[in-house]
């Protein structure tokens, strides 16, 4: 798939841009060039370190800020597809420093979108959030404006830019997610519980890479891709981790809710089944749902029933304690025991 193009992540230097780095450089090693985009010279130098020009010839680090449309351009001279998966994601960072996420979420956004048309690439893929459907929290009020920003480029950039979205649920070992933060925490004997009925989505890293791969060769644009991932209770990650450890119940913070939403009954209306993956097309797409579920020749597509929604709580798939405990093993840490 990626043999002899020519690729650009932006948050190339993330836990998910490694990770997509990581596999692309070892599953296509003709890749003509991959450019890592970020804005820390910090992270970038460590990443080199794993890496290096020396053994990765066609690996690009490149210095910017998704802020600075015209250091996109630059960034994008002679890139075929643009993963974009900077953004600032601190829920309560957000409710402090809401212009800050406007900048880099929104307006960053639109900058990747412009760079795009104007240097002619081909496809773009922007990575969201749960927390972007039925947001009540400023980061997700971001999210889902960016979403909208690049369901409506494939529109009015369409046929030269095809332009997807991607809504994941908890990226497990991603930085600053609950799973990493219990286990520091756990050290101390205490683990501070938000809300004891909270429930999230769980999705791996692996798997986030995966669902990327996919939407880059099955997408035909405009649409909003949801996995199907399962749930955990907050409570049973508590006894995962550390079921000798005291409880401390610290409330929900600001800008959190108890359970989590990637389909709205309102985006069903316009939704599919793939399979392994839900598709929302947008409101007002010119082609019928029924159009689009026959081009779309790499899955079996069904409509989802009326008033549909696909929330962590009331969720087909919870995963059990023993479960929790396999992923930790798998994903962060071999070594992990419950302490």
């Amino acid at each position: 798939m990626f043999n002899g193009k020519s690729l650009l992540i932006t948050g190339g230097t993330g836990s998910l841009g490694k990770a997509l780095t990581r596999r692309i450089l070892r599953q296509w090693p003709s890749v003509k060039r991959l450019v890592v985009f970020s804005r820390d010279e910090l992270k970038q130098y460590e990443m080199s370190q794993e890496f290096p020009a020396s053994k990765y010839p066609a690996l690009r680090y490149f210095l910017g800020d998704v802020r600075d449309q015209g250091r996109l351009r630059r960034a994008f001279s002679r890139i075929e597809i643009v993963i974009h998966a900077a953004a600032l994601k601190q829920v309560p960072a957000a409710e402090y420093n809401p212009i800050e996420f406007v900048r880099t979420n929104v307006i960053g956004a639109q900058n990747v979108i412009e760079a795009a048309i104007d240097s002619g690439v081909g496809t773009v893929v922007a990575l969201s959030t749960d927390k972007a459907a039925a947001p009540i929290n400023l980061y997700g009020a971001t999210k889902l404006c960016s979403d909208k920003l690049f369901v409506a480029a494939n529109t009015y950039a369409a046929p030269n830019l095809r332009s997807t979205v991607v809504r994941y649920g908890n990226v497990m070992a991603s930085r600053g997610s609950v799973i990493p933060f219990f286990l520091s925490k756990a050290r101390s004997g205490t683990l501070p519980i938000t809300h004891p009925e909270m429930t999230r989505f769980n999705i791996s890293v692996d798997q986030g890479v995966d669902m990327i791969f996919w939407v880059i060769q099955n997408s035909l644009g405009g649409e909003i891709f949801v996995p199907k991932i399962p749930s955990y209770r907050i409570l049973d990650l508590a006894e995962a981790i550390g079921p000798n450890c005291h409880h401390e119940t610290i409330g929900i913070r600001p800008g959190e809710k108890i359970h989590e939403e990637m389909i709205t009954s309102s985006d069903s209306q316009t939704a599919l089944d793939l399979g392994e993956y839900f598709a929302i097309l947008p409101a007002d797409q010119s082609s019928s749902i029924d159009d689009y579920s026959r081009r779309q020749v790499n899955a079996a597509s069904s409509r989802l029933s009326p008033g549909f929604s696909y929330n962590s709580g009331r969720n087909d798939q919870f995963l059990t304690v023993d479960e929790l405990r396999e992923l930790i093993v798998k994903h962060i840490d071999p070594d992990f025991s419950p302490y």
